[in-house]
């Protein structure tokens, strides 16, 4: 099985010019744990997580160190903490030259990718160009909902995984409220992942059996607490 298979296409990214509170806000609006950074040109620079907020000083949090210990570390360990807990730009604590894959990259390989540099998240690029995002929720969603091997994909197939994937980024009712996937074979649809509404359940099950070319659509979406959802 391929990143295109689990991936999530329509991406949330951040340009490095933004502020440190754009980033923050984003990521609470959309239930997630990290950024993509893409320049003017639409090309991959850094990603910021999470982890890249934890020892900010607004929050009290930015690293004490002892003077035995910062004379140990060197001014330029000292200096780079100062710019991660006072920087005001995210161009400024990104990850530069982050890990990335293609769509064509084994899940295998990214699942080993993930352990070795200790990440929860890769963007899929296409040249410098970022397509999708495949995350640590991508992977458990695949292993919990399926349990088998997955056939690939037809290009029939991928073309209505990527219909029914942008066509819930495009509905009013999916903002903010949802964490869907799915896999697609032979026609047959099969969703999961988790929404804060039954409601909208409902709705993502329409939406994928009036695409064109979908035969049966099973459904293994569940539903959590808005403050439960989150997707690394």
């Amino acid at each position: 099985m391929l990143v295109m298979h689990a991936m999530t296409p329509n991406v949330i990214s951040i340009s490095p010019e933004a502020t440190i509170t754009d980033a923050i806000n984003l990521i609470l609006q959309n239930h997630i744990s990290g950024l993509p950074v893409i320049d003017e040109s639409g090309c991959l620079v850094g990603i910021v997580s999470e982890g890249d907020f934890l020892h900010r000083v607004e929050l009290g949090m930015e690293r004490k160190r002892s003077r035995w210990l910062g004379l140990l570390l060197g001014p330029g360990t000292l200096a780079n903490e100062y710019v991660h807990s006072h920087a005001r730009k995210i161009k400024e604590i990104m990850t530069s030259d982050p890990v990335t894959v293609t769509e064509s990259t084994p899940l295998e390989e990214v699942a080993r990718l993930m352990e070795r540099h200790q990440i929860k998240r890769l963007p899929v690029v296409r040249g410098k160009k970022v397509v999708g995002m495949i995350t640590r929720n991508n992977l458990i969603q695949i292993m919990a909902t399926r349990g088998r091997a997955i056939p690939p994909l037809t290009d029939d197939d991928q073309s209505i995984r990527s219909t029914i994937l942008n066509e819930i980024a495009k509905q009013p009712w999916a903002v903010n409220s949802l964490l869907v996937n799915l896999t697609v074979h032979n026609g047959i649809v099969e969703l999961f992942g988790a929404v804060n509404d039954e409601r909208t359940q409902k709705a993502v099950i329409v939406l994928a059996e009036n695409t064109r070319g979908v035969k049966a659509v099973k459904n293994e979406i569940v539903f959590m607490n808005p403050t439960d959802m989150v997707l690394d």
